[in-house]
């Protein structure tokens, strides 16, 4: 009975504790959720004046999902984020296990390696941006003095290779990322388990097979959550480096042209909600992924 009661006075005293942080949490970010969900059934256009807002219904849902710019923005999201993630942890995986290794220069090699990710992302951008110019762009002229090509390539206005010169930035900028999670899940794997391996006479790909990739699957499933998530909403690197381009516009850019270029604030909130559900799906999908791993 006591041990109930100390139970039920932790529980409490936790909730107390909790209160502040959720009631800032319920103003910072359930407000805006709210007001946005309300302004999604209206005609607002905040480019009109006097300002008026009439009932929508589910008309601004309607006319997304019947909107060929919307899908065009939804299908280069989903190939930003499948091709980018998919690199970058086989990337992050190689570098996280040569990092875990006992070599000498290990510690050169984690600061190296988090370089990228400490630069902004709007200042990695613009950096390859200008890398990526077909004028005065360092990468055309290294390609031609390699005698690669002949001609400069207008990586960011080619239609065909916009997305993936893009993606390659995020690669390098956000490899680091995953390299650094995966390298915190390597490093609770025992080393005992590597010692009777090697005595049993197990190769480096066996040990791979066998320990490191069955532990470290949590830690990975966990990674991939945290980058399918970021890249599904990704924003700064494609606004930066090609605008409203078509060709490699994301979700986040579409909904930020309806919002601010267009001022159709109703319109825009109805598509900031379907990015919401798409990435809700997402989620779902990789938890449902990880309780059955972890189970």
């Amino acid at each position: 009975m006591k041990a109930s009661t100390f139970g039920a006075r932790r529980a409490r005293t936790a909730w107390y504790l909790l209160s502040a942080s959720l009631a800032v949490l319920a103003l910072v970010a359930g407000y805006p959720l709210i007001r946005t969900i309300g302004l999604s059934f209206t005609h607002t256009n905040i480019l009109q004046y006097p300002l008026t807002s009439t009932p929508a219904g589910f008309q601004n849902f309607v006319q997304v999902v019947h909107d060929p710019a919307w899908w065009r923005s939804v299908q280069n999201t989903v190939v930003f984020t499948v091709f980018s993630v998919s690199i970058e942890t086989v990337f992050g995986l190689g570098v996280a296990m040569l990092v875990n290794t006992n070599l000498r220069i290990k510690g050169v090699m984690r600061a190296a390696m988090l370089t990228p990710w400490a630069i902004l992302t709007v200042v990695s951008a613009q950096m390859w941006r200008w890398m990526y110019n077909d004028v005065f762009g360092v990468l055309n002229d290294i390609l031609k003095r390699l005698h690669i090509i002949h001609t400069s390539i207008s990586w960011l206005t080619e239609p065909a290779i916009a997305l993936p010169a893009v993606i390659a930035v995020d690669v390098w900028k956000t490899t680091p990322f995953m390299a650094l999670l995966l390298l915190a899940g390597l490093q609770t794997i025992p080393g005992e388990l590597y010692e009777a391996a090697v005595v049993d006479g197990s190769s480096k790909w066996q040990q791979f097979v066998r320990i490191t990739f069955p532990l470290l699957r949590p830690a990975l499933l966990v990674a991939l959550i945290f980058r399918t998530l970021d890249a599904l909403r990704v924003f700064d690197v494609i606004y930066v480096m090609t605008g409203t381009v078509p060709s490699t516009m994301s979700m986040s850019v579409y909904a930020r042209q309806q919002l601010v270029d267009f001022g159709k604030l109703g319109y825009g909130s109805a598509v900031t909600i379907l990015i919401l559900l798409i990435i809700g799906i997402f989620t779902a999908a990789y938890m449902v992924s990880l309780r059955v791993e972890v189970d």
